[in-house]
């Protein structure tokens, strides 16, 4: 019996250790990025298969964050990362992970008033309250940025471009690793750079 109970463990234990890994790595590059749903500050609801056809650009912010004003107020280079996208009917969708009351965490009407004063052009933003979808991604820092190709294909993972810094004057200097994904996902041409690492403030979890 004694013996009987200890496999029962062990096999417990084994399980639970495979479903953290499965889950840790839900988000791989070459595979099929992990669906979800989420609904977005205007009360619709979307799914990332919804847009199965379309190159997809998954941005996690924090308003507050330094690094990712760095890459809107202070430069622009976000927001005009997004037109320049979206105009060439990409579905750009912003997600902010942290916790209720966590930095960064901005009420709806918070959000609109930040994208106007930025000129963010994204087509939908998002409040995973619960982390949900962040720990989905494994989305560590903001920004962090995944791109997902027209077939679905996670093409993508890591930071907006090659130098970690928070002073906009980098930005001149460094690839834009996103527009780079995006340009290589248009042409079907595998992604010179897939798989970088994020840099910018933490991701204020639950």
């Amino acid at each position: 019996m004694k013996l009987h109970n200890l496999s029962s463990k062990i096999l417990a234990a084994a399980a639970a250790l495979l479903l953290g890994a499965t889950h840790s790595v839900a988000a791989v590059i070459g595979q099929p990025a992990p669906d979800f749903t989420l609904t977005d500050i205007d009360g619709n609801t979307h799914s990332l298969s919804d847009f199965k056809g379309k190159s997809v650009v998954l941005e996690w912010v924090n308003q507050k964050c330094p690094f990712v004003a760095k890459h809107y107020d202070k430069s622009g280079n976000i927001p005009a990362t997004q037109r320049a996208a979206t105009a060439d009917g990409v579905v750009w969708l912003v997600i902010n992970s942290g916790h209720p009351g966590a930095q960064g965490d901005l009420n709806p009407d918070q959000v609109r008033e930040w994208a106007r004063a930025n000129h963010a052009a994204y087509t939908a933003y998002f409040r995973d309250l619960d982390g949900t979808v962040g720990r989905l991604y494994n989305a560590k820092a903001t920004p962090h940025m995944y791109v997902i190709n027209p077939e679905g294909i996670l093409v993508y993972n890591g930071a907006i471009d090659s130098i970690r810094s928070a002073k906009p004057a980098d930005i001149a200097k460094a690839e834009n690793y996103v527009a780079s994904a995006l340009a290589a996902a248009k042409s079907g041409r595998p992604v010179r750079t897939p798989q970088t690492q994020a840099y910018g403030c933490t991701v204020k979890y639950k």
